[in-house]
């Protein structure tokens, strides 16, 4: 298959509509993962040029994650579903810094990741991969997964702006008390470690970090019926903003 932004569109849309098999879905994949160089550019229309770490990253996302594997990898046990996680969130569950950002799991607290899988589920959370992934989970099994990435300890992927560690360090230990928001550390721990429910932070992925917390009313807490614990961040997500949100996303992204 040569590289072409007609190809690229085709094996997105058929990926992400199920037109197309997993073997050939994985071909795609397989293509653009052997062109995926740093000089190497899509031509795309309009003169426009897409670099393929990018259009790799899309293409991983709606091909590798799907529920078709998952129902498959349902069949084995521990190792057969921790595989199939880990073809998007990183060998070691490091995460995956492309066009959609997934998220670090290695070291993450088990009652939060538990809390998560479960959120999915019961749609708190709004994710239509994630709940298929999810759904096929069974109680143990999720418990076991979770035990299995808190376990995980890579290096950071890092690469967030410098420029703004050190503002975000300063709202992260201190808070913001002119604005009324207390400090992350209160709650996450001086090390963005996290405690039982609440999420480790550190070494988490910079876009990753941002995204959830611009779109933390939007993506949590939607299930009415389900009280969710996420509503506990929502007065700081909502009271932060675009700069600061970014500042302490950097700063977290490189603690160990």
């Amino acid at each position: 298959m040569s590289v072409t932004w007609s190809n690229v569109v085709r094996c997105l849309d058929a990926i992400r509509t199920g037109e197309e098999s997993m073997a050939s879905s994985r071909q795609c994949i397989d293509t653009m993962r052997r062109h995926d160089r740093p000089k190497r550019r899509i031509a795309g229309p309009f003169g426009a040029r897409i670099a393929l770490p990018i259009v790799f990253g899309a293409i991983a996302f709606v091909g590798v994650c799907r529920a078709g594997d998952m129902n498959t990898a349902a069949t084995g046990g521990i190792q057969a579903k921790l595989s199939y996680c880990k073809d998007c969130h990183g060998p070691s569950a490091q995460g995956y810094d492309g066009y959609f950002p997934i998220p670090r799991l290695a070291g993450q607290q088990t009652e939060y990741l538990e809390n998560q899988l479960r959120a999915f589920i019961e749609h708190r959370r709004t994710n239509n991969i994630m709940f298929n992934v999810a759904h096929a989970l069974s109680p143990g099994m999720i418990a076991a997964l979770a035990a299995d990435f808190r376990g995980l300890d890579p290096k950071p992927i890092g690469g967030a702006p410098t420029r703004y560690v050190d503002l975000g360090k300063k709202i992260f230990q201190d808070g913001m008390p002119d604005a009324n928001i207390a400090a992350c550390a209160a709650c996450h721990g001086p090390a963005a470690t996290g405690s039982g429910p609440i999420p480790r932070l550190a070494g988490q992925l910079y876009p990753y970090l941002i995204k959830e917390l611009v779109n933390w009313g939007k993506e949590r807490g939607q299930n009415p019926t389900k009280p969710d614990t996420s509503a506990i961040m929502s007065p700081v997500a909502h009271s932060l903003n675009r700069s600061q949100i970014e500042a302490v996303a950097a700063y977290v992204s490189y603690l160990k």
